[in-house]
């Protein structure tokens, strides 16, 4: 990492819990619609956020928040039709009897408060979660997310399952039963949950499993799961914190694709483009089952500001048509890598949706050997030529790309032959040879 006065300041000023993106961190100061600029004035393509999902600093989210900043902000203890009209409309976008909303501020907090919402609605304590999964920190959720600590400290009410990995998981695309052999993974888990004391109050689950590396499961696979979850007593909390809001390109939400409804949706980052904005959404008779123990009240969670901002992201997304965009450009951005991936050894797997997709990196592809640090190496690779990237996955050998959902065709085109050139470079230095 550069030293430099503000990293210096920082060090001294902040919790070294906290880390920073790239070995040469980037100083942002500006944003514009997908593009981000440093202090020295440099342009970056942001391929990373999906915060700012509708494009940073969209003057319509802009204007909102002013303008209502400028009139009141309180909280829900007092009547406010801004947050009414915007719990209206949310509910609106959501299938079936998903009509309820409660605010918060960050998806942790939503995962949090859906766990308690499940608990109180089925009488039962257990929980399901898929390995390596990530749904917040607070400390009920860090539990619910195994990916952030050792498997020794589980807790007894907790189950985890493997995802449906069919590149490098137990049952593979050659099985044609793994969408089958996945779910029934399920049965273990609640049977295990049963010998400790424990049924299961819900299996909470992100549609499109971001920390796993992005996968996109069969399409068998969920409504097996949410029968048999069901048919043991629990709901299903659908984390769509990453798959929500147009993200995939095919609906507004990601379990919409399985032609699903679950019991509880959990919002958060893209609901406030870049806002501190989030929500449980769930049916008025869970809702109720959970008034009838607990009064529920959040500070900030649906002040008017946020009501409005909230408002402003559901109309740009309207208003832009993202979702075809999504569609469109996803599509185009998924066939580039396709090629891409065929011309380069080291991309082992490429997966996604919409605008949301994974290149899993390995040291051979018979092997399949994962290569974490290739994966690191790519991403800073990506900084020095101006396109912001991470990196995830269970062994951190998945690059991701999950750009703003304004992102264009020619943005495509500048990301792919971008990606291209820092994988020739990649390859070159740590011995791996292109195929022709």
């Amino acid at each position: 990492m550069s030293e430099s006065p503000l990293i210096a300041r920082r060090q001294k000023a902040l919790s070294p819990s906290y880390r920073l993106f790239y070995d040469d961190p980037v100083h942002l100061v500006r944003g514009q619609g997908v593009w981000l600029f440093d202090a020295a004035g440099n342009r970056f393509l942001d391929c990373y956020n999906n915060v700012a999902s509708v494009g940073h600093c969209h003057p319509h989210i802009v204007a909102a928040l002013a303008r209502q900043a400028g009139l009141l902000n309180t909280h829900t203890r007092y009547l406010d039709a801004t947050v009414i009209e915007y719990s209206e409309r949310l509910a609106a976008k959501l299938p079936g009897q998903l009509s309820v909303c409660l605010f918060v501020c960050t998806g942790s907090e939503a995962n949090d408060l859906a766990m308690r919402i499940a608990r109180a609605a089925s009488g039962h304590e257990g929980a399901i979660v898929v390995e390596a999964a990530y749904h917040g920190n607070s400390s009920l959720v860090r539990e619910l997310s195994p990916g952030s600590y050792g498997a020794a400290e589980r807790p007894g009410w907790l189950a985890v399952i493997e995802p449906p990995n069919l590149y490098r998981g137990p049952f593979r695309t050659d099985d044609p039963g793994a969408a089958g052999k996945y779910a029934a993974l399920i049965d273990d888990a609640i049977k295990g949950l049963e010998e400790r004391g424990h049924r299961p109050a819900a299996f909470l689950v992100d549609s499109i499993f971001d920390s796993n590396g992005l996968l996109v499961a069969p399409k068998e696979y969920f409504p097996a799961v949410y029968a048999k979850v069901r048919a043991a007593g629990g709901l299903i909390i659908a984390d769509e914190v990453q798959a929500g809001f147009c993200r995939t390109g095919e609906s507004w939400w990601g379990f919409e694709m399985f032609g699903l409804m679950p019991d509880i949706v959990t919002l958060g980052k893209p609901m406030g483009a870049g806002h501190p904005l989030a929500a449980v959404v769930t049916t008025p008779a869970i809702a109720e089952a959970f008034a009838e123990t607990t009064d529920y009240f959040n500070t900030f969670g649906g002040n008017p500001v946020s009501a409005a901002v909230g408002m402003a992201v559901l109309e740009v997304l309207e208003a832009e048509n993202i979702l075809e965009n999504t569609r469109q450009v996803g599509g185009y951005l998924g066939a580039a890598l396709g090629e891409l991936a065929a011309r380069h050894e080291i991309i082992g797997d490429l997966r996604g949706i919409g605008l949301f997709y994974g290149l899993e990196l390995v040291h051979g592809r018979d092997t399949r050997d994962p290569a974490p640090e290739a994966a690191r190496r790519l991403a800073n690779l990506m900084r020095r030529e101006g396109v912001l990237l991470g990196h995830t996955g269970r062994f951190g050998n998945v690059l991701k790309i999950r750009p703003p959902l304004v992102f264009s065709r020619d943005n495509a085109d500048q990301l792919v032959e971008t990606l291209d050139r820092a994988l020739a470079a990649l390859e070159g230095t740590d011995g791996t040879r292109r195929e022709g």
